[in-house]
């Protein structure tokens, strides 16, 4: 008698899927960011290693926590919520933008991920 393979378990639907919480933080000028509230072990440890310069070390751990944090970008109304997008409006950011950006990532990281050290 031949054995019965057994059906895999149905994957949730897009809708139906966990999402972790969101945290948002606006400014008049800059828009508002969406970030992440949750952080996987994996990812914490590949942030720990980012190393080198000073200087260059702290540019790759912002644009290391900008890509994984971020959610989307709210600009004068318009969201940017694709990841390739985020990352190349990053890359155009005035000084300015960069430094609020950098605010909130401390912010962010302090208040919800405190073991966590800021770039």
């Amino acid at each position: 008698m031949a054995k019965r393979k057994k059906k895999p378990a149905p994957r949730p639907r897009a809708a139906e899927k966990l999402a972790a919480p969101t945290d948002s933080y606006a400014d008049e000028r800059f828009g508002v960011l969406e970030l992440r509230g949750a952080m996987t072990p994996k990812t914490r440890l590949a942030y720990a290693d980012i190393g080198g310069v000073r200087e260059d070390a702290w540019q790759r751990q912002v644009e290391f926590l900008f890509e994984r944090l971020v959610v989307r970008w709210t600009i004068h109304d318009l969201p940017i919520e694709r990841q390739k997008e985020l990352l190349a409006r990053l890359r155009v950011a005035t000084s300015d933008e960069r430094a609020w950006i950098r605010t909130v990532l401390r912010a962010h990281l302090v208040e919800n991920f405190p073991e966590m050290q800021t770039p």
